[in-house]
């Protein structure tokens, strides 16, 4: 099941993974922080990932804060209170959160309990909480589930798959399968260098440069810059510039201060046939009819 919210123009998403464990994710991308709330018992573990930005975490009606990193994790767990998610989320943030159920995760990782600290004998019954850098395979796999562009029939089978492979890989005792897997985003210059792609896209979506162009200033052949952002945000960097252009387009038009030419001009669109042509083919209405039911 997915439920989506908007809260001031940010998006927030939950997806219903299986009883007992879900996937939140919220986008803030408004120039101010947001606050989120959420009611959570103490039968679940909670896996906090702040992909873009940083939060802080509120406990204790805010007598005790807990600020989350960009690019870090926080593992949360206490069997004897509930643990309700109030957070304060940083300007331009994303963060995923998977909630599981202490039974459900008993049930994939039995064998594994002597290996994963707060699941031994001796922990078992004690609140347990621990913060850690995200490592390039679990930034790809966030950024794949913040970025996903496929159809809504399919949509909570992908959430389901990726959020069984980001557990797996949070838990892997070491870097080693990644390394088989992908020895190019192992390498955290190579990851870097590849989020400056985006960036650079990011800035100059009305006159983009040209892949070549982008690889020369970051540093990268034309061929590891395709298959490291393919690799990264699960999508080529045309398909990832248009999507954004899009989107930005749609905010522009939310924002009732531009019409439907200025706005095709502002995000790179010669002329206002093609720009009404892409929106419709996204979005499934011409921005004048979107302009109207708001």
């Amino acid at each position: 099941m997915l439920i989506s919210k908007n809260i001031a123009k940010s998006s927030f998403e939950e997806v219903t993974i299986d009883q007992g464990f879900l996937v939140l994710y919220f986008k803030n991308d408004l120039h101010e922080a947001t606050e989120i709330k959420r009611m959570i018992s103490q039968d679940f573990i909670q896996f906090h990932f702040a992909v873009k930005g940083h939060c802080s975490f509120l406990f204790n009606e805010g007598n005790y804060v807990f600020d989350l990193k960009e690019e870090n994790a926080l593992l949360l767990y206490n069997p004897e209170r509930d643990l309700p998610i109030h957070l304060n989320a940083s300007a331009n943030s994303w963060i995923i959160s998977i909630l599981i159920s202490i039974k459900k995760f008993h049930g994939l990782f039995s064998n594994e309990a002597d290996y994963i600290t707060f699941l031994s004998e001796e922990n078992k019954n004690k609140k347990y909480y621990k913060d850690r850098s995200i490592s390039p395979s679990m930034f790809i796999v966030l950024n794949q589930m913040m970025n996903y562009n496929l159809n809504s029939s399919v949509r909570s089978l992908y959430f389901r798959a990726k959020a069984y492979e980001l557990l797996s890989l949070y838990f892997n005792r070491s870097e080693d399968a990644d390394i088989e897997q992908c020895p190019f985003l192992v390498d955290e210059s190579n990851v870097t260098k590849i989020r400056q792609a985006k960036e650079i896209i990011i800035a100059r979506m009305a006159e983009p440069p040209t892949l070549q162009e982008i690889a020369d200033e970051i540093g990268l052949s034309l061929k590891k810059l395709k298959e490291g952002f393919k690799q990264i945000y699960g999508d080529s960097v045309f398909s990832f510039l248009l999507d954004y252009k899009l989107e930005v387009a749609r905010k522009l038009l939310d924002s009732g201060h531009f019409n439907v030419n200025e706005v095709g001009l502002k995000v790179g669109y010669s002329t206002a046939s093609h720009f009404i042509s892409a929106f419709k083919k996204k979005y499934g209405v011409t921005p004048k009819k979107y302009i109207q039911s708001n």
